[in-house]
């Protein structure tokens, strides 16, 4: 046992290198999702047809279909129509147009969940539809929709290990140089892991305090029910 510990904190800091990748795959799909989720959202709810029905497509394709399957269309099939991407790039741009698909329901969602008593009060205080939507509605969807938002970011860094197999070296990938090294599986992936849900736990604990500053007064049962 104290073998496998002290082999354990001899490779944490060939880990942390494929930590600090397995973070960057994360946070630039994370970004590119959420802009493309934002160009989607508005023309998703409020567009009309054939416009919405193409996000309404989007949505549904890349919800749809294997995020492994999406990486490697993109790595491997793209280059047959003249454009190649490298590994990482194809990574970020593979999860992240997954990712949008995801953001912009959570979002969409978010929208909905503003009991539209509002809408009306704003309405008979003045208010252009622009600015209900900024100054009512998007400051307390934002705050509903981020438990979902930061469950999508959990999901982006634990769904970053697909990038392994087309080569990226992330964490996955650096736990799986090292057993071909060591031959020692077992604390190899139990250390690669627990990395993960580290990290993971990092996330979510973070994202605890962020929602119990952010809430709404009043909010919790629709928050709760809505996420």
């Amino acid at each position: 046992m104290s073998d496998s510990f002290s082999f354990v904190l001899d490779i944490l800091p060939d880990l942390a290198k494929g930590l600090w990748a397995t973070l960057q795959i994360s946070l630039s799909s994370y970004a590119l999702g959420m802009a493309l989720a934002i160009i989607l959202l508005p023309i998703r709810a409020f567009a009309p047809p054939p416009l919405s029905l193409f996000a309404r497509g989007y949505v549904e394709l890349f919800r749809g279909t294997p995020l492994l399957v999406q990486l490697l269309l993109i790595y491997f099939g793209l280059p047959s129509l003249g454009l190649r991407l490298d590994a990482y790039t194809a990574c970020v741009v593979a999860i992240g147009l997954n990712s949008a698909a995801y953001q912009c329901e959570i979002l969409r969602s978010a929208l909905k969940g503003i009991p539209e008593v509002q809408f009306l009060s704003a309405e008979s205080l003045g208010f252009s539809t622009l600015q209900i939507y900024r100054y009512v509605v998007l400051p307390q969807a934002l705050r509903i929709a981020i438990p979902a938002l930061v469950n999508e970011l959990v999901t982006l860094i634990k769904e970053s290990s697909l990038a392994s197999v087309i080569g990226v070296v992330e964490l996955t990938r650096r736990g799986e140089y090292l057993v071909a090294y060591t031959f020692r599986a077992l604390e190899v992936y139990a250390a690669v892991a627990l990395v993960y849900l580290a990290v993971c736990t990092v996330a979510s604990q973070a994202a605890r305090v962020l929602e119990a500053k952010l809430r709404i007064p009043g909010y919790e049962r629709e928050v709760s029910g809505l996420i």
